[in-house]
């Protein structure tokens, strides 16, 4: 049997080529298969870094299942293969769970590149995070699912962090302004690149902005307080600590924040989250 290859997820600059790390690429100078989410964006950043002679398969967000099996099948015939999308890290609000579930189902070893990440870097630079946070991607574009995570958003005591494309950004803006306009907010656009920007300040006063929007955009709220809620029963914090557990928040994390809002003591609170944890 021959010995399976390695699944790289390979992050890619949101911007700044001189954001390509050393270890990218060599892994992609190194595998013969290269994923792409748009083979053509991909040919391009190979070409700038002198790379050549790579097979090239797409695997969008829209790949079907043979497509994935294809890759897979690379993968399990011995040739490694790096996974790329248009910008950033594989999986996050970008293709690669498909891929990544169907390589481990397969035994394939699979390892993550460290490297740009729209969200991190959004993160930083809004100087509203201290702790954990909540990433919750897009925004539906409109309807019911809009208006349900709108509103979760203005429940939600945790910084939030969102992607928006600069035609919807505006209308965002109102529509979170409109359920707490006093939330302190950054926009920010273009990041690592040339124009760079981060507009800061509450988002009634964000929203109030008439310009003309363009490039990429991440979208940082600020932490909400919110007043303590006594007597909060074992299955709202259990439900509560799923989310922030499945958002990546670790125990203790999720512990003091659910002691603080609930009132209930911090030992009984973290056996809770233990079990969610536990449970996930």
């Amino acid at each position: 049997m021959a010995e399976l290859g390695t699944l790289y997820l390979v992050a890619t600059p949101i911007g700044n080529l001189g954001d390509m790390t050393e270890r990218a690429l060599a892994t992609l100078r190194a595998v013969p298969h290269v994923a792409a989410e748009d083979t053509r964006r991909t040919r391009g950043l190979l070409s700038h870094f002198g790379i050549t002679g790579k097979e090239l398969t797409t695997l969008d967000a829209n790949a079907s299942e043979r497509a994935v099996a294809r890759v897979v099948g690379f993968l399990t015939a011995g040739d490694s293969v790096a996974f790329v999308t248009d910008a950033g890290t594989p999986g996050v609000s970008d293709p690669g769970r498909a891929l990544v579930n169907a390589a481990v189902a397969a035994g394939v070893p699979v390892t993550s590149l460290p490297g740009a990440s729209a969200v991190t870097t959004a993160v930083a630079l809004s100087g509203l995070v201290g702790g954990p946070f909540l990433f919750l991607g897009f925004l539906p574009r409109q309807g019911s699912g809009r208006k349900e995570l709108v509103e979760r958003v203005a429940r939600e005591t945790l910084p939030v962090v969102l992607f928006e494309a600069p035609h919807r950004i505006a209308d965002t803006l109102k529509d979170l302004a409109a359920v707490c306009p006093e939330r302190d907010a950054v926009v920010c656009r273009e990041l690592s690149k040339l124009h760079e920007e981060a507009l800061r300040g509450s988002l009634r006063d964000l929203a109030a902005v008439e310009r003309e929007w363009l490039g990429e955009i991440v979208l940082v709220l600020g932490e909400a307080a919110e007043r303590p809620v006594a007597g909060s029963s074992d299955e709202e914090i259990r439900h509560r600590a799923r989310a922030l557990v499945e958002s990546g928040a670790s125990v203790r994390a999720v512990a003091d924040h659910l002691a603080e809002i609930t009132g209930r003591s911090r030992r009984e609170v973290y056996g809770l989250v233990l079990e969610v944890k536990d449970g996930a």
